[in-house]
C-alpha cells in the first residue's frame, strides 16, 4: 500500500471513529427520550456503535496512527424534548453515519472495505427503520438529496466548543 492510499485510509478511518464517538454520545440522548416500545431498538443500536467505535480505535492503532478522541460534549442538530424527536435524531444519526462509511468503503481495501461496507449496510437499515424512508444510494448524499452542513458533524452532532477546544489541545490517547 502506498503512502498515499495509508493516509488516505488513516484520514477515513478517523473520520468514522469521530462519527462513531459522536453516534455513541446522540444514542445516549435517544435512550433517554426514545417510548418503552423502542427502547429494546435503541439500546442494540448504542452497543452497535459502541462496538463499532472500538473496532475503528484499534484499525486506526493498526496503521500506526493515534485514534482521535470523544468530544466532552457534541451539539445536537435540533432539540430533543420527546420521543418523536428522539426517533428523528436516531435516523439522522444513521443517515449520517451511512455518508462517513461510504467514504471509507471508497478508501479502504481488503478486510477493511468489507468491514466499511458491513458497517454502511447496518447504518442504513437503521436509517430506514428509524425513519421509515429509504434512499437509492444510501451514504450518497449527492444521490440522495441530503446535504450535510458545515456545522454539524457525519453524525448528526457537533463536538461543542468547549469539547472542541479541549480535545484540541488534549494529549493523543494510546
Amino acid at each position: 500500500m502506498s503512502e498515499e492510499a495509508r493516509q488516505a485510509e488513516v484520514t477515513a478511518l478517523q473520520a468514522a471513529l469521530a462519527a462513531e464517538h459522536a453516534a455513541v454520545y446522540g444514542y445516549g440522548v435517544v435512550g433517554g427520550r426514545i417510548d418503552e416500545r423502542r427502547r429494546a431498538e435503541a439500546r442494540t443500536a448504542y452497543d452497535a456503535h459502541r462496538a463499532r467505535r472500538d473496532a475503528l480505535v484499534r484499525a486506526v492503532r493498526d496503521l500506526g496512527a493515534a485514534p482521535v478522541a470523544a468530544s466532552a460534549a457534541y451539539e445536537l442538530p435540533f432539540p430533543v424534548g420527546d420521543g418523536t424527536a428522539a426517533v428523528r435524531l436516531a435516523a439522522r444519526l444513521e443517515e449520517r453515519l451511512a455518508g462517513v462509511y461510504s467514504d471509507l468503503v471508497r478508501a479502504a481495501t481488503g478486510a477493511r472495505r468489507a468491514d466499511a461496507a458491513g458497517a454502511l449496510r447496518e447504518t442504513a437499515v437503521r436509517a430506514v427503520r428509524w425513519s421509515g424512508q429509504s434512499v437509492a444510494f444510501p451514504g450518497l448524499a449527492e444521490r440522495s438529496g441530503d446535504r450535510t452542513d458545515e456545522r454539524t458533524g457525519a453524525a448528526g452532532t457537533t463536538a461543542t466548543a468547549t469539547a472542541s477546544a479541549a480535545s484540541a489541545t488534549a494529549p493523543a490517547r494510546r
